[in-house]
């Protein structure tokens, strides 16, 4: 199982992107997907999942990230405005079967992974 991801890209702070992510095998209907992120020196963080019908968001993410699915396109997003020079980090998407609500972001629930997306913001 693959995920690719596309969309990322140097951006001017105060812009705007949408990330997506396209499986290679299977739809979104039952599975639980998620974005993560990652910058140089820091620990991979949950941005935002969809998980057993819920939609969840870290609370330092709120308000300038939002995830979705499209099934009809087999494609997950995640669209992220007012950008800002800290949000510079590698994006992944991740995909499992099920993951617990209360675990939603451990990496270690999500076996399937995308290569990333680099997100550079400038100032």
């Amino acid at each position: 199982v693959q995920l690719v991801e596309s969309g990322g890209g140097l951006v001017q702070a105060g812009g705007s992107l949408r990330l997506s992510c396209v499986p290679s095998e299977f739809t979104f209907d039952d599975y639980a997907v998620a974005w993560f992120r990652q910058a140089p020196g820091w620990e991979r963080e949950g941005i935002a999942a969809i998980t057993v019908g819920d939609t969840i968001y870290a609370d330092s993410m709120k308000g300038r990230f939002t995830i979705s699915v499209d099934n009809a396109k087999r494609t997950a997003y995640l669209e992220v405005t007012n950008l800002k020079p800290e949000d510079t980090a590698v994006y992944y998407c991740a995909e499992y079967p099920f993951v617990p609500k209360k675990v939603w972001d451990h990496p270690y629930e999500y076996d399937y992974w995308g290569q990333g997306t680099q997100v550079t913001v400038s100032s």
